[in-house]
């Protein structure tokens, strides 16, 4: 039997999921920018399957970056949503019930923090925050209510390491399944479900869709999984994609590979530039990481860095907001992943809704900034920071 010969990640990267439009060959996929679509005649078995009824549902430009999606992190197939938010709860909500019991790492997302924290408790959900880069404390934290284990790696915003292959097998083990959250590295550089877990999320919104200019979430995950979101929490609570929203992630992934490697180029200079500065404390950086000396399997694990670097500032908050308001080129903005440096204050700003004494503890210091390292010329990134760190 001729074995079956798969494209590398830079071809699926152009190549996933783009067809050539069936009415007259246009290249790039199409806006369908309809809410409903017609049917030849009504049938007694019902609606086909397959085919497209209503745009919350499914359309045919969200299909092609779902395709695309499913291809480059090697899962079964993707649903699309209208924010990365919008993704991680339709995840969440459609593998657990009231009762169940899910263990999510103590750094996230402001917001997953908050809808983890405040919301999965109305839907009877119990949470249990713990370090999952510490095996043990997840083994502790397992009762016999637990379904899930949730956690990003680089993590939200101190760029914190999971071994993704330590913490599925714990999960496997115990009968749990696993949602990992890839944005800040993308399939380019981390393939999560290669590593044993069930379940994908990313916000477009960020290196996806890479120009800043349109929301989105993914999930990538086996069929029947990916089925009951579509028929369950998408159709039935409403957060879909916008088809022009689609079109725009799609234009963005078409670069992602370039792009990736110039932001990971970027912040590697970026973090090395400023664990040299005096008004400095430290800097985080996953290639920085002391553990990744001691772990081959985090190591292993990603390819490379991401663009988001992570430093905390002597003086504190005082410091730290005199020289955010010092730079001229580093717009200072929530989000990531675009063209353009965005930097930010976590604790006044994407971590604000985290109580301090909880931020303090798990490293999101008043000192701390989060840097999202753009495309620019990394001279005039150093440049940026030198002139801002100047200021008196």
């Amino acid at each position: 039997m001729e074995q079956q010969y798969e494209h590398g990640v830079n071809t699926k990267i152009i190549h996933a999921g783009r067809r050539p439009c069936p009415e007259n060959m246009a290249l790039s996929t199409p806006i369908y920018q309809t809410s409903t679509f017609g049917f030849d005649e009504v049938l007694k078995t019902g609606i086909p399957r397959g085919k497209y009824v209503y745009s919350r549902f499914s359309n045919p430009t969200n299909t092609m970056l779902e395709i695309k999606m499913a291809a480059l992190e090697r899962g079964d197939c993707a649903v699309s949503f209208g924010s990365g938010m919008a993704a991680i709860t339709a995840a969440i909500l459609t593998m657990l019930k009231s009762g169940d019991h899910l263990i999510a790492d103590e750094v996230l997302y402001g917001s997953t923090y908050e809808f983890l924290n405040k919301g999965a408790p109305r839907f009877g959900f119990e949470v249990s925050f713990v370090d999952t880069s510490d095996t043990d404390q997840v083994i502790d934290a397992i009762k016999d209510t637990t379904k899930l284990i949730f956690f990003e790696t680089p993590a939200n915003p101190t760029l914190k390491l999971i071994d993704i292959k330590a913490i599925t097998e714990i999960a496997a083990e115990a009968g749990l399944r696993t949602i990992v959250d890839n944005t800040f590295l993308t399939p380019y550089f981390q393939r999560p479900l290669e590593l044993g877990a069930d379940v994908v999320v990313h916000s477009a919104t960020k290196y996806l869709n890479g120009h800043g200019d349109a929301l989105g979430g993914i999930i990538i995950a086996p069929f029947e999984f990916a089925e009951a979101v579509r028929a369950g929490v998408l159709r039935d609570m409403g957060g879909a994609l916008s088809p022009f929203n689609a079109f725009l992630i799609l234009r963005g992934t078409q670069t992602l590979s370039v792009r990736m490697e110039r932001h990971a180029q970027n912040a590697r200079e970026i973090a090395a530039f400023l664990k040299k500065k005096a008004e400095v404390n430290e800097v985080f950086y996953p290639g920085l990481d002391r553990k990744l000396a001691h772990s081959k399997s985090l190591r292993e694990q990603m390819s490379g860095f991401g663009g988001v670097v992570s430093f905390e500032v002597h003086g504190g908050l005082n410091e730290s907001l005199k020289f955010l308001n010092s730079l001229k080129l580093c717009t200072l903005a929530v989000s990531l992943g675009d063209t353009a440096s965005l930097i930010e204050h976590p604790g006044l700003m994407t971590h604000s809704v985290v109580p301090k004494g909880d931020r303090d503890r798990i490293g999101i210091t008043d000192g701390l900034i989060r840097l999202s390292v753009g495309l620019e010329s990394v001279e005039d990134i150093k440049a940026d920071i030198e002139q801002a760190f100047d200021q008196k």
